[in-house]
């Protein structure tokens, strides 16, 4: 006979972060709200509005068993990459809507505008380990052939959303769904030896593009300048050297750094902002965190931030059932790279690349998305049991 325990079936250290999340976003959006152009003007009420619907489907999510995404998880993916593939075709025309040069987006009267892209990243989750789980459970003996056969299904399955959002362009976005397969990839069981070979030629591919890079140096730029990549290479420039590019790819990151150095130690206060930085309210919510309150206010949000994912990661290893945990190390993923991305890109670890700070900055398909993962994870804890006899 079996018999366990089953603890609290609500995580409330989770359910503490995001609350703690939520007061942040609204009130940062508060303070900034004076300083915003007359269409962002009362975003922090639209924010709120959007934690309130984010709350409410979160619950839903949590209520009903995680194992019937299994069921559902085609209609997801398939849902999700027929939104992109619009916006490509640009179907209706009326509604797709382009902003700083990318085209990812949906707009409604009256609603607003809608990303498809931050679903995705939901869906693609769902769907890498529904795929991983069921060639697990048909391949008991793993072999290099099916190894090599579920690693083929996982790039399959990132390949068309990815393909699909770079040429909106969205880099930001296309390297989030990478960092999610990867991770997904890393887990699911396929053997180290055809993991070391593929980042040993992913390494020698990026060695060969930096030596040529190195020897052709005008004939590279001009090719990425007059090419697709023409997105990628403005921001890598304006990253490498932004007083170079102070009135053009390197005015933000100079605006940043100068905001989150003046808030020193404590900071200037609630809503005293002496530095304009472009899209503070979104991709560059934290420069206004560090400006009002400095160091200790940031380090507070860093802290939830790695609260956060420490709690993830341990409902993952606790989970008796692999969908749980594979649902669970996806959005870890997706929720860290973001995290790591947008510091970094504020701070010049990283090039800047229009992602928003999960939970913080303001956007509704993005809230909506992250609650959405929290109520799968919420989910999966409450429907652990924790096995005394075997």
């Amino acid at each position: 006979m079996n018999d366990y325990q089953q603890s609290s079936p609500i995580d409330f250290t989770i359910i503490f972060v995001v609350i703690a999340f939520g007061i942040i976003s609204c009130y940062t959006l508060y303070t900034v709200n004076p300083y915003l152009g007359v269409i962002d003007q009362g975003a922090y009420m639209k924010q709120i509005v959007w934690y309130i619907l984010g709350s409410i489907g979160a619950a839903i999510v949590m209520i009903v068993d995680y194992d019937r995404l299994n069921q559902i998880v085609w209609g997801l993916y398939g849902f999700g990459v027929l939104m992109l593939l619009m916006i490509f075709l640009n179907i209706p025309p009326g509604i797709v809507h382009e902003s700083g040069g990318a085209v990812s987006w949906f707009k409604f009267p009256g609603i607003g505008t809608i990303q498809p892209s931050e679903f995705m990243k939901v869906f693609l989750v769902i769907a890498l380990a529904h795929v991983i789980v069921r060639h697990n459970e048909k391949n008991r003996v793993r072999t290099i052939q099916s190894d090599l056969l579920l690693l083929l299904k996982l790039l399959g399955l990132a390949i068309i959303p990815m393909g699909l959002i770079a040429v909106q362009p969205d880099l930001g976005t296309f390297l989030v769904l990478g960092s999610i397969t990867a991770f997904m990839i890393l887990v699911s069981g396929i053997q180290w030896r055809i993991l070391l070979s593929i980042v040993s030629s992913i390494f020698l591919m990026v060695g060969v593009v930096a030596l040529m890079f190195v020897l052709n140096f005008s004939q590279v730029t001009t090719f990425l300048e007059e090419s697709v990549f023409a997105h990628v290479d403005s921001r890598f420039y304006g990253w490498l050297q932004p007083e170079k590019y102070e009135q053009s790819a390197g005015l933000q990151l100079l605006k940043s750094i100068t905001a989150i150095g003046s808030g020193q130690l404590t900071g200037k206060g609630p809503g005293n902002f002496e530095v304009t930085v472009p899209e503070r309210h979104t991709d560059m919510i934290f420069t206004a965190i560090s400006e009002q309150f400095g160091f200790v206010g940031s380090s507070i949000v860093v802290t939830l931030f790695f609260l956060l994912l420490y709690r993830m990661i341990q409902i993952a290893f606790e989970s008796n059932d692999a969908f749980g945990s594979y649902l669970i190390v996806g959005i870890v993923a997706m929720i860290a790279f973001q995290f790591f991305q947008n510091i970094g890109m504020s701070i010049q670890l990283l090039p800047i690349t229009g992602l928003p700070l999960p939970f913080i900055s303001y956007g509704g398909s993005s809230t909506l998305a992250y609650m959405f993962a929290i109520g799968i994870v919420l989910n999966v804890k409450s429907r652990t049991k924790t096995y005394m006899f075997e």
